[in-house]
Order: C-alpha cells, then structure tokens, then sequence
C-alpha cells in the first residue's frame, strides 16, 4: 500500500523565505532607528550573532546597507555601524493644483534632496504633461542626480482616479489632467512608474505616518480650503470607494446649502456652498473682515469680537458636513487640514469640537494637522517611498 504525499507549498518554511524576512525586519529597524551595530540588530530581531553577521554581509553586497563609522565610548572595541543606503533608490512626490505643481524628490531613507515649484496658470492642456515632467526632472537635477533616477512617482491631484477606466473624475477644474491615458502618458514622459492618487487622500497618508493621525486605524481627514474634501481611513487603510469617488463631500447635500444638482457641467451646492473658499470669504464680509482667499480672513478674525463670532459661525458650517460624515462612519478622530482650518488654529478647532458635540451623537476627538508644508506632497512622498522599499526589500 502506497502512502500519499502531502504537498507541500515550495515556500514554507524554506531558508530562502526566512532569510527574505529577517532582512526586511532589519531594513525596517534600521530606517526607523538610524544606525545599528551587528550585536543591536541581533538584540532587535532575536537573531544570533552569526546570523546578524551574514545578514548584514548580504545587505551590504546587494547595495542595501552601508558601514557608517563606529560606536565609541563604551567598554570593549567599537562595533561597526550599519544604515539603509541612501542611494538604493530615489522617489518623487508632485502637489498638482489649478495654480502651481509642487514637486520633492527623497532618498529611500525619506530624506527629501530637493524641492521645485512651478505656476501652472495658462498651462495649454496639451502640454500639461510635458511642462509636468519639466518639474519633475528640474527637482531630479537640483538633487544632483542622473534623469533615470527615479524608481517612483506619486501624484496627488484634486479628483478621483476611476478604477475601472483610469480616467479623472471630479476635477473639471483641471482641464489638462483627462486624458483617459493619463498613466501611461506620464510615464512614457518620466521614464519612471506613476501612479495617481486623490491630493486629500494623501494628506491623510501623511498625518497617519507622522502627524495628528499617527497610531490612529479609524479617522477622517476634513480639507478646506478652495475646495472640500475628505479623506476616510478604516481600519489603517484608505476607503477610495467604488468609482474613487469616496470622501468627495463637496458635493454633499447638508442643511443650510442649496441642493447639488447635476444637471451643467459645472455641479454647485451641497457642502462646498457652505464652507468652500467663496462661503467663507462671503462669510467674513457679512461680520466686517475682509482677506484675500479664505486663509487670510480666517487669519485676521483671531482675537477680536467681530472675527470671534465670524469663527463660531464657520466652526457651525464645518460642523454640520463633519456630523453627517461622523453619523455614516463613526471615526475615532477628525483631522482638520488645508489652508483654511490652519489659519483658525486652536480656536477654530476648540469652535468645531464643541459645535459637532451639540450636532452629532459620535464624538470624535477633533485635531489640527501637524504636518508642516505640504500634506499632500508628504503623503506623495511617502506613498512613493512605501511602494519602492516593498520591491527593493522584498526582490535583493
């Protein structure tokens, strides 16, 4: 009698996926904690000495780490150090808006190298990728690096990629971003892989990595500023909905603004008439103070009596688009973020705790965002950034 086999899968198990794996874990602790000796990573990842040993002889051969000095001042000699090496690969996140496109390139450290700014005003739609790359390979080369550097490029723009199409949605205030190629357009012009992602989404990304949402799985990121948006995180990942329409709350039927009806090719109402740039700049008039975009006023209504009631009826218009959002999702914060809630500050956001208090039955504990610049092009950035480690740790 003949006994059957169990297959077995070709990977459990095998040295090869061990190996695969206590590298990634040291790469990980070496970008988290900076320099490390052999005897730290062992002590870090319960591997011995002799492990640790050839790991890091392995890193190393492939280009991965490199020595950096030695430890010094304590007993016994100095131990050599190890970090990730910076020039493993090079990222490059782009902030495109109606106005500017704002681009950084980083290191696979998440050293931001270089930074570029350009006016996008008078852009012919035909050339928007061309001038795009531009920028890019303008920032590339004030890094000091060769035009084939980039190994990604993240894009954060105000609409949302279709899934299923590729096309752009919801940016009708981007005539030069519809191509339905738009992908494949901007890499053949990069010479580098791009993906595209929703601006507010990646200013979500950013707070979770290291702002008001670090440590936080369940949050809603609220964007004011021309324009409303939001994005929602569940569970630690973005919800992009269906279409990738999710957190397009601009269009958002709330109490107090006329109902959006999508019957031109320019949809009003809904939250935007409430608490986008032109209500608010509306707003300020009506209480006496005056700006030049909805930052400024917002900025100059601090610490006076007229600004004060201003600010409370702006915290009321914010605080009914949150409820609804907090009603469907339950977060277990609100991240206010953009230009607008920025300029308000601890007041505007002390206004909005108290005013979804009186409105919603989830209390969600309101923060200001904590990511200095720009969210969006740090959550650019760090997209890009998780992107390339996954196939530079995972394929050496």
């Amino acid at each position: 009698m003949t006994t059957r086999k169990t297959p077995r899968s070709p990977l459990a198990g095998t040295p090869s996926l061990l190996r695969a794996i206590n590298d990634r874990a040291a790469l990980e602790l070496l970008l988290a904690n900076g320099p490390l000796s052999r005897t730290q990573i062992g002590s870090l990842t319960g591997l011995s000495k002799p492990t640790a040993s050839q790991l890091l002889a392995r890193l190393e051969a492939v280009g991965l780490v490199v020595p950096v000095g030695t430890t010094a001042g304590g007993p016994g000699p100095n131990a050599q150090l190890y970090q990730v090496n910076p020039a493993a690969g090079y990222v490059a996140g782009v902030d495109v808006t109606s106005t500017t496109v704002r681009v950084a390139v980083a290191d696979v450290t998440g050293t931001t190298l270089a930074e570029h700014r350009v006016s996008a005003k008078g852009w012919p739609a035909a050339e928007t990728v061309a001038r795009t790359a531009e920028a890019v390979a303008e920032a590339v080369r004030r890094a000091g690096l060769a035009p084939e550097s980039l190994r990604e490029v993240v894009l954060g723009i105000g609409g949302a990629p279709d899934p299923v199409t590729g096309k752009l949605r919801y940016a009708s205030h981007l005539p030069g971003w519809h191509s339905p190629r738009l992908v494949e357009e901007l890499e053949a012009a990069l010479g580098a892989p791009v993906s595209i992602e929703n601006d507010v989404n990646l200013a979500a990304v950013a707070e979770q990595a290291g702002g008001a949402a670090a440590g936080c799985e369940d949050f809603v990121l609220l964007w004011a500023e021309e324009g409303i948006g939001a994005a929602i995180v569940i569970a630690g990942r973005l919800h992009r909905g269906f279409t990738g329409g999710a957190g397009e709350v601009g269009y958002m039927p709330v109490p107090d603004a006329p109902v959006s009806l999508i019957t031109r090719r320019k949809v009003t109402g809904g939250f935007q008439d409430l608490a986008g740039e032109p209500a608010v700049l509306a707003l300020a008039r009506k209480h006496g103070l005056r700006g030049a975009d909805a930052a400024q006023a917002v900025a100059r209504a601090l610490g006076s009596a007229e600004g004060e009631a201003f600010l409370a009826e702006l915290a009321e218009r914010l605080a009914v688009g949150l409820a609804v959002i907090a009603s469907v999702v339950d977060p277990e914060l609100v991240v206010l973020s953009g230009g607008t809630p920025t300029a308000g500050g601890e007041r505007l956001r002390e206004l909005v705790q108290d005013a979804l208090g009186r409105m919603s039955i989830p209390r969600p504990e309101v923060r200001l965002s904590t990511v200095p610049g720009s969210p969006v092009l740090t959550g650019a950035l760090q997209r890009a950034l998780a992107s390339t480690r996954d196939v530079l740790f995972s394929t050496h």
